[in-house]
Protein backbone atom coordinates (compact mmCIF):
# COMPACT_ATOMS: atom_id res chain seq x y z
CA UNK A 1 0.00 0.00 0.00
CA UNK A 2 0.85 3.51 -0.73
CA UNK A 3 2.81 5.05 2.56
CA UNK A 4 0.53 8.20 4.24
CA UNK A 5 1.25 11.14 6.25
CA UNK A 6 1.10 9.45 8.96
CA UNK A 7 3.51 6.72 8.27
CA UNK A 8 5.79 9.19 7.54
CA UNK A 9 5.27 11.16 10.77
CA UNK A 10 5.57 7.95 12.69
CA UNK A 11 9.05 7.26 10.76
CA UNK A 12 10.75 10.64 11.42
CA UNK A 13 9.62 11.15 15.13
CA UNK A 14 7.42 14.27 14.43
CA UNK A 15 3.39 14.75 14.48
CA UNK A 16 1.76 15.02 10.95
CA UNK A 17 1.18 18.82 11.24
CA UNK A 18 4.58 19.17 11.40
CA UNK A 19 4.76 16.55 8.15
CA UNK A 20 2.14 18.87 6.51
CA UNK A 21 4.26 22.05 7.22
CA UNK A 22 7.48 20.53 5.34
CA UNK A 23 5.01 19.34 2.66
CA UNK A 24 3.62 22.44 1.98
CA UNK A 25 6.83 24.67 2.20
CA UNK A 26 6.58 26.60 5.34
CA UNK A 27 9.15 28.52 6.56
CA UNK A 28 9.15 28.34 10.25
CA UNK A 29 10.32 24.43 10.67
CA UNK A 30 13.85 23.87 11.95
CA UNK A 31 16.35 22.62 9.33
CA UNK A 32 17.10 19.36 11.48
CA UNK A 33 13.11 18.52 11.38
CA UNK A 34 12.85 19.31 7.75
CA UNK A 35 15.74 17.07 7.01
CA UNK A 36 14.40 14.33 9.07
CA UNK A 37 10.84 14.68 7.24
CA UNK A 38 12.50 14.76 3.81
CA UNK A 39 14.51 11.58 4.53
CA UNK A 40 11.36 9.73 5.86
CA UNK A 41 9.57 10.91 2.62
CA UNK A 42 12.14 9.62 0.37
CA UNK A 43 12.66 6.31 2.95
CA UNK A 44 8.91 5.57 2.45
CA UNK A 45 8.87 7.17 -1.36
CA UNK A 46 5.66 9.16 -0.07
CA UNK A 47 3.99 10.90 -2.61
CA UNK A 48 1.93 13.86 -1.90
CA UNK A 49 -1.52 14.48 -3.35
CA UNK A 50 -0.84 17.56 -5.05
CA UNK A 51 -4.24 18.11 -6.59
CA UNK A 52 -5.64 17.85 -2.70
CA UNK A 53 -2.91 20.22 -1.35
CA UNK A 54 -3.59 22.82 -4.02
CA UNK A 55 -7.51 23.03 -3.28
CA UNK A 56 -6.96 23.18 0.34
CA UNK A 57 -4.01 25.78 0.45
CA UNK A 58 -4.03 27.64 -2.95
CA UNK A 59 -0.70 26.60 -3.44
CA UNK A 60 0.47 24.70 -6.44
CA UNK A 61 4.41 23.93 -4.64
CA UNK A 62 5.55 25.08 -7.64
CA UNK A 63 7.88 28.04 -8.18
CA UNK A 64 9.59 29.50 -11.30
CA UNK A 65 13.19 31.01 -11.83
CA UNK A 66 13.58 32.98 -15.12
CA UNK A 67 16.95 33.68 -16.38
CA UNK A 68 18.46 34.91 -19.79
CA UNK A 69 19.95 31.75 -20.86
CA UNK A 70 21.33 28.52 -19.55
CA UNK A 71 24.25 27.85 -22.08
CA UNK A 72 25.77 30.39 -20.16
CA UNK A 73 27.51 28.29 -16.81
CA UNK A 74 26.59 30.61 -14.26
CA UNK A 75 23.20 31.07 -15.04
CA UNK A 76 23.30 27.28 -15.08
CA UNK A 77 25.08 26.69 -11.71
CA UNK A 78 22.82 29.34 -10.28
CA UNK A 79 19.58 27.31 -11.58
CA UNK A 80 20.77 24.02 -9.46
CA UNK A 81 21.59 25.88 -6.60
CA UNK A 82 17.91 27.28 -6.22
CA UNK A 83 16.82 24.02 -7.29
CA UNK A 84 18.29 22.72 -4.23
CA UNK A 85 17.15 25.46 -1.80
CA UNK A 86 13.69 25.05 -3.17
CA UNK A 87 13.83 21.64 -2.42
CA UNK A 88 14.55 22.11 1.60
CA UNK A 89 11.29 24.01 1.56
CA UNK A 90 9.39 20.80 -0.31
CA UNK A 91 9.13 22.99 -3.67
CA UNK A 92 9.34 22.44 -7.33
CA UNK A 93 11.29 24.72 -9.85
CA UNK A 94 10.06 25.63 -13.17
CA UNK A 95 12.82 26.84 -14.96
CA UNK A 96 12.26 29.41 -17.73
CA UNK A 97 14.77 30.98 -20.43
CA UNK A 98 13.97 34.13 -21.96
CA UNK A 99 17.38 35.00 -23.89
CA UNK A 100 17.06 38.56 -23.03
CA UNK A 101 13.63 39.85 -25.28
CA UNK A 102 11.60 42.24 -24.04
CA UNK A 103 8.54 40.31 -25.16
CA UNK A 104 9.34 36.94 -23.72
CA UNK A 105 10.66 39.13 -20.50
CA UNK A 106 6.99 40.37 -20.30
CA UNK A 107 5.49 37.10 -20.82
CA UNK A 108 7.32 35.69 -17.99
CA UNK A 109 5.85 38.70 -16.10
CA UNK A 110 1.88 37.96 -17.24
CA UNK A 111 2.01 34.55 -19.04
CA UNK A 112 -0.86 32.45 -18.59
CA UNK A 113 2.16 29.78 -16.71
CA UNK A 114 1.91 32.11 -13.92
CA UNK A 115 -1.39 30.44 -12.59
CA UNK A 116 0.84 26.92 -12.83
CA UNK A 117 3.92 28.63 -9.88
CA UNK A 118 3.56 29.91 -6.55
CA UNK A 119 5.71 33.09 -7.32
CA UNK A 120 8.81 33.66 -9.41
CA UNK A 121 12.83 34.26 -9.09
CA UNK A 122 13.03 36.46 -11.83
CA UNK A 123 16.55 37.74 -13.78
CA UNK A 124 15.87 40.53 -16.46
CA UNK A 125 17.81 41.63 -19.01
CA UNK A 126 15.93 43.37 -21.48
CA UNK A 127 13.87 45.25 -18.95
CA UNK A 128 15.06 48.44 -17.37
CA UNK A 129 14.88 51.79 -16.00
CA UNK A 130 11.20 53.23 -17.06
CA UNK A 131 9.85 49.61 -16.72
CA UNK A 132 9.60 49.41 -12.96
CA UNK A 133 5.64 49.72 -12.86
CA UNK A 134 6.01 46.19 -14.75
CA UNK A 135 7.13 45.25 -11.27
CA UNK A 136 3.91 45.90 -9.51
CA UNK A 137 2.34 42.34 -9.90
CA UNK A 138 0.64 40.24 -7.71
CA UNK A 139 2.19 37.41 -6.88
CA UNK A 140 5.42 36.75 -4.46
CA UNK A 141 8.44 37.74 -7.07
CA UNK A 142 11.96 38.43 -6.06
CA UNK A 143 14.16 40.21 -8.63
CA UNK A 144 17.72 38.92 -9.39
CA UNK A 145 20.59 40.85 -11.36
CA UNK A 146 21.34 44.76 -12.50
CA UNK A 147 19.12 45.59 -15.11
CA UNK A 148 15.85 47.39 -12.90
CA UNK A 149 16.04 47.85 -9.44
CA UNK A 150 12.66 48.83 -7.99
CA UNK A 151 11.45 50.07 -3.95
CA UNK A 152 8.67 47.55 -3.92
CA UNK A 153 10.34 44.31 -4.60
CA UNK A 154 12.73 41.88 -2.57
CA UNK A 155 15.80 41.91 -4.57
CA UNK A 156 19.09 39.96 -4.37
CA UNK A 157 22.27 41.01 -6.06
CA UNK A 158 26.19 41.38 -6.57
CA UNK A 159 28.42 43.81 -5.09
CA UNK A 160 29.43 44.65 -8.97
CA UNK A 161 31.33 47.88 -8.75
CA UNK A 162 32.65 46.77 -5.17
CA UNK A 163 34.05 43.02 -6.55
CA UNK A 164 35.40 44.45 -9.78
CA UNK A 165 37.48 47.29 -8.26
CA UNK A 166 38.62 44.86 -5.93
CA UNK A 167 39.92 42.38 -8.73
CA UNK A 168 41.30 45.29 -10.35
CA UNK A 169 43.32 45.60 -7.37
CA UNK A 170 44.27 43.08 -6.86
CA UNK A 171 45.99 42.25 -10.18
CA UNK A 172 47.50 46.20 -9.97
CA UNK A 173 48.91 44.79 -6.26
CA UNK A 174 50.92 41.74 -8.72
CA UNK A 175 52.57 44.85 -10.39
CA UNK A 176 50.23 44.18 -13.31
CA UNK A 177 49.96 47.84 -15.02
CA UNK A 178 47.80 47.35 -18.61
CA UNK A 179 44.84 45.78 -17.42
CA UNK A 180 42.75 44.97 -20.14
CA UNK A 181 39.00 44.04 -20.10
CA UNK A 182 36.66 41.67 -21.99
CA UNK A 183 33.07 41.91 -22.11
CA UNK A 184 32.62 45.92 -22.43
CA UNK A 185 29.40 47.56 -23.68
CA UNK A 186 29.75 50.91 -24.92
CA UNK A 187 27.62 53.61 -23.45
CA UNK A 188 26.09 50.78 -20.74
CA UNK A 189 25.62 52.13 -17.24
CA UNK A 190 23.56 49.68 -15.60
CA UNK A 191 24.00 46.37 -15.81
CA UNK A 192 26.73 44.14 -14.89
CA UNK A 193 29.33 45.06 -17.85
CA UNK A 194 28.79 48.87 -16.78
CA UNK A 195 28.95 48.59 -13.16
CA UNK A 196 32.07 45.80 -13.73
CA UNK A 197 33.65 48.34 -15.90
CA UNK A 198 33.21 51.54 -13.41
CA UNK A 199 34.98 49.06 -10.66
CA UNK A 200 38.01 48.41 -12.86
CA UNK A 201 38.23 52.21 -13.53
CA UNK A 202 37.67 53.31 -9.53
CA UNK A 203 40.26 51.06 -9.11
CA UNK A 204 42.73 52.78 -11.69
CA UNK A 205 42.16 55.65 -10.15
CA UNK A 206 42.65 54.73 -6.70
CA UNK A 207 46.04 53.58 -8.01
CA UNK A 208 46.98 56.89 -10.17
CA UNK A 209 46.59 55.05 -13.15
CA UNK A 210 45.50 56.92 -16.42
CA UNK A 211 42.38 55.01 -17.77
CA UNK A 212 43.24 53.87 -21.45
CA UNK A 213 40.53 53.19 -23.89
CA UNK A 214 42.56 51.33 -25.71
CA UNK A 215 42.17 48.42 -23.21
CA UNK A 216 38.66 47.84 -23.34
CA UNK A 217 38.01 44.56 -25.10
CA UNK A 218 34.54 44.76 -26.60
CA UNK A 219 31.61 41.90 -26.50
CA UNK A 220 27.81 41.89 -27.12
CA UNK A 221 27.28 38.20 -25.52
CA UNK A 222 29.92 36.96 -23.06
CA UNK A 223 30.43 33.28 -24.19
CA UNK A 224 34.05 32.15 -25.20
CA UNK A 225 33.92 32.48 -28.53
CA UNK A 226 33.50 36.50 -28.03
CA UNK A 227 36.06 36.01 -25.55
CA UNK A 228 38.58 35.09 -27.33
CA UNK A 229 37.54 37.43 -30.16
CA UNK A 230 37.58 40.37 -28.43
CA UNK A 231 41.45 38.92 -27.08
CA UNK A 232 42.71 38.65 -30.52
CA UNK A 233 41.35 42.17 -31.30
CA UNK A 234 43.40 43.31 -27.93
CA UNK A 235 46.23 41.71 -29.13
CA UNK A 236 46.27 42.73 -32.54
CA UNK A 237 45.90 46.41 -31.90
CA UNK A 238 49.02 46.76 -30.05
CA UNK A 239 47.59 47.72 -26.91
CA UNK A 240 49.93 45.74 -25.04
CA UNK A 241 48.57 44.16 -22.14
CA UNK A 242 50.29 42.56 -19.30
CA UNK A 243 46.92 41.58 -17.52
CA UNK A 244 43.42 40.64 -18.56
CA UNK A 245 39.78 41.14 -16.37
CA UNK A 246 37.24 38.81 -18.03
CA UNK A 247 33.61 40.45 -16.67
CA UNK A 248 32.88 36.63 -16.49
CA UNK A 249 34.52 33.50 -16.64
CA UNK A 250 33.22 32.22 -20.03
CA UNK A 251 35.03 35.35 -21.56
CA UNK A 252 38.31 34.88 -19.39
CA UNK A 253 38.45 31.26 -20.48
CA UNK A 254 37.75 32.21 -24.29
CA UNK A 255 40.81 34.97 -23.91
CA UNK A 256 43.05 32.42 -21.89
CA UNK A 257 42.55 29.99 -24.88
CA UNK A 258 42.95 32.59 -27.96
CA UNK A 259 46.42 33.81 -25.56
CA UNK A 260 47.82 29.75 -25.20
CA UNK A 261 46.90 29.29 -29.25
CA UNK A 262 49.43 32.64 -29.85
CA UNK A 263 51.98 30.94 -27.67
CA UNK A 264 51.57 33.87 -24.90
CA UNK A 265 52.32 32.44 -21.24
CA UNK A 266 49.88 32.60 -18.31
CA UNK A 267 50.18 34.29 -16.04
CA UNK A 268 54.17 35.00 -16.95
CA UNK A 269 53.47 37.18 -19.72
CA UNK A 270 49.74 38.34 -19.36
CA UNK A 271 47.49 37.28 -15.82
CA UNK A 272 43.94 36.60 -16.44
CA UNK A 273 41.49 37.02 -13.90
CA UNK A 274 37.32 35.83 -14.15
CA UNK A 275 34.17 36.57 -12.96
CA UNK A 276 31.69 34.16 -11.77
CA UNK A 277 33.47 31.16 -10.20
CA UNK A 278 32.32 28.53 -12.43
CA UNK A 279 33.50 24.85 -11.97
CA UNK A 280 34.83 24.70 -15.33
CA UNK A 281 36.78 27.20 -14.09
CA UNK A 282 38.91 25.62 -11.90
CA UNK A 283 39.74 22.79 -14.63
CA UNK A 284 41.38 24.84 -16.95
CA UNK A 285 45.52 25.10 -17.10
CA UNK A 286 46.26 26.70 -15.44
CA UNK A 287 43.41 26.89 -13.14
CA UNK A 288 41.37 30.59 -13.38
CA UNK A 289 41.47 32.74 -10.53
CA UNK A 290 38.30 34.13 -10.20
CA UNK A 291 35.64 36.61 -8.36
CA UNK A 292 32.94 34.54 -6.71
CA UNK A 293 30.11 36.65 -6.37
CA UNK A 294 28.16 34.09 -3.86
CA UNK A 295 25.80 32.15 -6.36
CA UNK A 296 25.13 30.25 -3.15
CA UNK A 297 24.06 32.91 -1.23
CA UNK A 298 22.05 34.45 -3.71
CA UNK A 299 20.01 31.13 -4.56
CA UNK A 300 19.51 30.33 -0.70
CA UNK A 301 18.39 33.88 -0.38
CA UNK A 302 15.92 34.31 -3.19
CA UNK A 303 14.49 31.01 -1.93
CA UNK A 304 13.42 32.20 1.04
CA UNK A 305 12.22 35.40 0.36
CA UNK A 306 9.79 34.05 -1.92
CA UNK A 307 8.87 31.15 0.40
CA UNK A 308 8.44 33.83 2.99
CA UNK A 309 5.80 36.19 0.71
CA UNK A 310 3.93 33.31 0.25
CA UNK A 311 3.43 32.37 3.83
CA UNK A 312 2.61 36.03 4.53
CA UNK A 313 0.79 37.22 1.37
CA UNK A 314 -1.63 38.94 3.51
CA UNK A 315 1.02 41.44 4.80
CA UNK A 316 2.56 42.29 1.36
CA UNK A 317 -0.62 42.85 -0.11
CA UNK A 318 -1.74 45.37 2.98
CA UNK A 319 1.62 47.09 2.64
CA UNK A 320 3.44 46.15 6.20
CA UNK A 321 6.22 44.45 4.40
CA UNK A 322 8.86 46.35 3.49
CA UNK A 323 10.75 44.51 0.60
CA UNK A 324 14.43 44.08 1.24
CA UNK A 325 17.69 44.67 -1.16
CA UNK A 326 19.91 41.86 -0.27
CA UNK A 327 24.10 42.10 -1.66
CA UNK A 328 25.59 39.19 -1.84
CA UNK A 329 28.99 38.59 -0.27
CA UNK A 330 31.78 38.10 -2.59
CA UNK A 331 35.59 36.64 -2.51
CA UNK A 332 38.61 36.58 -5.20
CA UNK A 333 39.57 33.19 -5.84
CA UNK A 334 43.36 32.87 -6.78
CA UNK A 335 44.70 30.38 -8.98
CA UNK A 336 47.35 29.33 -11.35
CA UNK A 337 46.31 32.19 -13.91
CA UNK A 338 47.24 35.07 -11.99
CA UNK A 339 49.86 33.19 -9.14
CA UNK A 340 51.73 29.90 -10.29
CA UNK A 341 52.76 28.92 -7.04
CA UNK A 342 49.01 29.84 -5.08
CA UNK A 343 46.10 28.04 -5.20
CA UNK A 344 44.63 29.93 -1.38
CA UNK A 345 41.04 31.81 -1.76
CA UNK A 346 41.33 35.63 -0.89
CA UNK A 347 38.48 37.72 0.22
Amino acid sequence: MAATMHDVARLAGVSIKTVSNVVNGYPHVRAETRAKVLAAIDQLDYQVNVAARNLRTGRTGIIALAVPELSLPYFAELADRVIEAAREHGLTVLIEQHGGDRERELEVLSGARRHLTDGLIFSPLALGAGDERLLEVDFPMVLLGERIFHDGVDHVTMHNVEAARAATAYLLELGRRRIAVVGVHAGEVVGSAGLRLEGYRLALADAGIPFDPSLLGEAGLWHRATGAEAMAALLESDAGPDAVFGFNDALALGAMHELQVRGVRIPEDIAVLGFDAIDDAMYSFPALSTVDPGKEQIATTAVQMLVDQAANRQSYRNGVHRPTRVYADFRILVRGSTEPATEASRR
